[in-house]
C-alpha cells in the first residue's frame, strides 16, 4: 500500500468497501460515500438505496442515459433505477430504513464522539435543508459507518462528546479515517487498524477522544 496524500477520500472510500458484501443493501451519504462503489473488491455487488425512492439505485452513463425527467437520489444527483431496481414512495423506502431492511449505511460527519454519537447534519445559524433520512438511517440500518477525514482545518472531529446538535446517539459502529480505524465497543473505542504513514502518536494528538489500541491492531490494508 501507498498513502496518496492528494487522494486521501479515496483512501478512506477504499477501505470502507472492504466492509460491505456481495448482496448487501445499502445507503450512502452524499460527498466521500458516494466514491464507494469505484473501489468494491471483484465480485461485490451492491443493491443501492435512496432514501427518496429508489431501490437498485445506479448512476446515469453511456449504457444507461438519464431519463427524460429529472430522477435524483437523496443527494440531488442524478440517479436511475437499474435493471431489478424500482422506484418507490417514501412509505416504502422509509418502510425499509425503519424495518431493518437496510445491512449498512456510510455517511461523512461534522463530528463524531466514543460514545457512538453522531452530529452530522447542521452548524446552527447556517441554513440547510434538514436532516434528510440520516437520523432513520443510522437508526434504522444494521451497521453504521463514518467515512471521515480525521480532523477539520486541522481540528479534531473525533471528539469525548459531539457539541453540534445529535443526528442521532450511540449508533455508530465503525469509523474509517485517512489515520486509522475505529470500532465502537460497549467498553469504549477501539483502534482496531492504522496507517503506517502516521505515528500512533500523529493519531492521537489529532483524537480528542478516549480510545484504546487493541492488543491485535494491524496496518490498514487498502489497495486502489
Amino acid at each position: 500500500m501507498t498513502f496518496d496524500k492528494d487522494n486521501v477520500k479515496g483512501f478512506i472510500a477504499a477501505r470502507v468497501a472492504q466492509e460491505l458484501n456481495d448482496g448487501d443493501v445499502v445507503n450512502l451519504g452524499i460527498g466521500l460515500p458516494t466514491m464507494i462503489p469505484s473501489y468494491l473488491p471483484e465480485g461485490v455487488e451492491l443493491t443501492m438505496e435512496a432514501e427518496n425512492g429508489i431501490i437498485g439505485s445506479i448512476k446515469p452513463d453511456a449504457d444507461h442515459p438519464a431519463e427524460p425527467y429529472w430522477s435524483v437520489d437523496a443527494g440531488g444527483q442524478a440517479a436511475l433505477a437499474g435493471l431489478g431496481g424500482a422506484y418507490i414512495d417514501s412509505a416504502v423506502s422509509f418502510g425499509l430504513i425503519r424495518g431493518g431492511h437496510i445491512d449498512a449505511t456510510v455517511l461523512g460527519t461534522l463530528e463524531v464522539d466514543q460514545e457512538g454519537n453522531l452530529s452530522n447534519w447542521i452548524i446552527p445559524g447556517k441554513r440547510l435543508p434538514g436532516m434528510g433520512g440520516a437520523m432513520d438511517l443510522v437508526v434504522g440500518a444494521k451497521k453504521v459507518i463514518v467515512a471521515t477525514e480525521h480532523t477539520a482545518k486541522g481540528k479534531p472531529k473525533i471528539l469525548k462528546k459531539c457539541t453540534l446538535p445529535f443526528t442521532a446517539i450511540n449508533c455508530v459502529d465503525m469509523i474509517v479515517t485517512e489515520m486509522c480505524v475505529f470500532v465502537i465497543t460497549p467498553d469504549g473505542m477501539v483502534m482496531t487498524e492504522y496507517n503506517p504513514a502516521f505515528t500512533l502518536d500523529e493519531i492521537k494528538a489529532a483524537t480528542e477522544a478516549d480510545y484504546t489500541v487493541a492488543d491485535d491492531v494491524k496496518e490498514m490494508v487498502v489497495n486502489f
